[in-house]
This record gives structure tokens, sequence and C-alpha cells, in this order.
């Protein structure tokens, strides 16, 4: 299992596990954190999964598509850290991974 550590928008932080494989966004929807709202499901197709990554994990992650870039540009809260969480497919080089929910748009 992964270890994640999710801080909600009232800034309480969470340790959640996840199963590799799965996507970032089903990790801290599957938790119960109804503050990702995930409206499209996983299908970069909205913004409402928008988290901030801890910049110490950056260079884990993968490349932002241009999708996931053309997105997050629609957010009033974008800034370098930010990232699309069902863009994210966790495997265990993410173990320890600490992600923010970002302010809704």
């Amino acid at each position: 299992m992964i270890k994640l550590t999710v801080t909600d928008r009232e800034g309480e932080a969470h340790e959640i596990e996840a199963e590799e494989g799965l996507t970032l966004m089903e990790a801290i929807r599957d938790n119960g954190f109804d503050q990702l709202l995930a409206l499209c499901g996983g299908c970069c197709s909205c913004a409402t999964c928008h988290v901030h990554i801890d910049p110490a994990f950056a260079g884990r992650l993968s490349e932002m598509s241009e999708d996931e870039d053309d997105l997050l540009d629609s957010s009033d809260h974008r800034d370098a850290t930010s990232r699309l969480s069902c863009q994210i497919s966790l495997s265990t080089a993410h173990d320890g991974l600490k992600v923010r929910i970002a302010k809704e748009d």
C-alpha cells in the first residue's frame, strides 16, 4: 500500500493508504474527501480534482499533458505545484506523497 498525506481545505492533514495503479483522484475520493468533486470521473475534462503537490515530489510525477495544462489555466488557484489528481497514476515511487486539495473555483 502507498501512504499519502492529504490536507483538506481547512488545513487538516489526513494520512490515507492507496493501492498501486489507482489515480490520486480515486485514492482521495475513495477515502471520503467530499471536497474533491472530480465531476468528470477522471476523464481530464474538468478541473474539479485540482490539488497542490508537495514540491519535494514534483520529480516523481509524470509530465503534465497539454490538456491538463489547459484545464488548470481555468483555475484562479493554480500555482507551480498544481496538478489534476486524475492524471497521476500512483506507484510505489509516490509512497509518502503529500498533497493539498485546492480551493474551489
